[in-house]
């Protein structure tokens, strides 16, 4: 293959210089980077904005946990009727208003059973925030789960002191510990690579079958084609628009991180306030003492996994997984003649990377060396993600090699099948192939 090389450097040459790939190249970074620092000045605003609660609480027995923050300020009503309390609050333009029922308890052997019934209602102009309504709603759950236990005669410090976390330490018998802290961070990194490689696959995948179907309709494929075979014509466009593809990615990466930082120095922006609502929960979460243990738990668990073998081994099943699913992509775009041709053969490429992807997110997470997970990551079309999610909960070195095997294999016979059609493929024009004519041109 003494013309792969200049295919490759033609290849590679080509997109880089291309002015719409410039153009992305460094746009899209700006879009994003600047995409973010808008939402990011807005959340912090938002964030920043000074909210006022009056409260009203007709029992007087909740009002005390109500304690002002750097952003919040509690308004605390008394002796005061509920509709006189909401044309207050709304003169005053407050946030809102909570409003919590008088109730009672008894410490009756009957009457302690049950539980306590009271009415809590947040009156405000717009709807509130779920991290704040979130927050009132623990508060008020605590508090009342103390009254209640008061109300049976139980004494609260000594409930409190009484209280026992129970961690259940986990080793197997070869004496490796593990914990649950372990599973989540070996899930995270699993589930990151997967979704990475599956990224790439779509992304550039269509970047090689679009660059076919140009070459295609420009007719400069039938020059090239009379000096060069089909098999490194295809191998040469797939590599070469790889490796464009990393370098774009490259400099995604590398511009991004330095527009990141000029935007949060430049306008003040500080990108943590970027907050959805699950992340607010997580937040109110680590407030919590034992959250620093957890957090180093996290910390040890990374660090416990095998970050060898899970870098060599990503490097090697990404590699080889991507050049499985570009040659098909390949063979897809020589065989039509416009992108809209190509819908009818995309299905049976991208069920394989979804079904990978399922498979990995709902059987690894549950029994990584099961049945199911364990087949599946040697099937080639599904093994780069399930496999990629499996090896950090620790897979054989040998079961890894095999796999990689059959995906080497599979991606050097599929090389070859995709060849042929794009032997054929390469010079049809004006006509839509079937599969039935897909079939023909392999035989040829």
């Amino acid at each position: 293959m003494n013309h792969l090389p200049l295919i490759i450097k033609r290849e590679y040459l080509t997109k880089v210089r291309n002015k719409a790939f410039i153009v992305m190249t460094f746009l899209s970074p700006l879009i994003m980077i600047a995409l973010f620092s808008v939402v990011a000045y807005l959340s912090q605003v938002n964030n920043n904005k000074q909210k006022n609660i009056s409260v009203l609480d007709q029992s007087g027995k909740i009002e005390s946990i109500f304690l002002d923050k750097e952003f919040v300020k509690y308004n605390i009503l008394k002796d005061i009727t509920l509709e006189n309390a909401k044309i207050i609050v709304e003169e005053q333009e407050d946030y809102g208003l909570l409003y919590i029922s008088n109730f009672t308890t008894k410490t009756g052997d009957v009457e302690a059973s049950e539980n306590i019934n009271v009415e809590v209602q947040f009156y405000s102009t717009e709807t509130p925030s779920l991290s704040i309504i979130s927050a009132l709603e623990h508060k008020i759950e605590k508090r009342l789960k103390e009254i209640n236990l008061e109300s049976k005669g139980v004494n609260i410090n000594t409930l409190r002191t009484s209280e026992v976390n129970v961690t259940i330490n986990q080793e197997n018998f070869t004496g490796e510990k593990t914990s649950k802290a372990d599973s989540v961070v070996k899930l995270i990194f699993g589930g990151a690579a997967g979704y990475l490689l599956f990224m790439f696959i779509i992304i550039y995948g269509n970047m090689i079958m679009r660059s076919v179907i140009e070459e295609k309709t420009s007719r400069i494929i039938e020059v090239i084609i009379s000096s060069v075979k089909p098999i490194q014509l295809m191998l040469g466009k797939i590599v070469g628009t790889t490796l464009a593809g990393i370098t774009q990615f490259g400099i995604w990466l590398i511009l991004g991180s330095i527009l990141m930082v000029i935007a949060s120095i430049i306008f003040d922006i500080d990108f943590s306030q970027i907050n959805t609502p699950q992340q607010e929960l997580v937040s109110q979460a680590m407030q919590n003492p034992d959250a620093n243990a957890d957090a180093q738990l996290f910390i040890n668990a990374f660090f416990n996994m095998p970050l060898v073998n899970l870098i060599i081994a990503f490097l090697f099943f990404f590699i080889s997984g991507y050049l499985l699913y570009s040659s098909l992509y390949a063979a897809i775009g020589a065989a039509v003649d416009n992108e809209t041709d190509t819908q009818q053969f995309m299905l049976p490429i991208i069920m394989p990377l979804i079904l990978s992807v399922y498979v990995g997110g709902f059987t690894v997470i549950e029994d990584p060396h099961g049945t199911v997970a364990t087949i599946f990551s040697f099937i080639p079309f599904t093994s780069p993600v399930v496999m990629l999610m499996r090896i950090p909960f620790g897979v054989p070195i040998w079961q890894q090699i095999l796999s990689l095997l059959i995906l080497i294999g599979t991606f050097m016979f599929t090389i070859w099948l995709a060849s042929k059609i794009y032997r054929v493929g390469i010079l049809m024009y004006g006509k839509k192939p079937t599969y039935k004519e897909l079939l023909k041109w392999i035989k040829y």
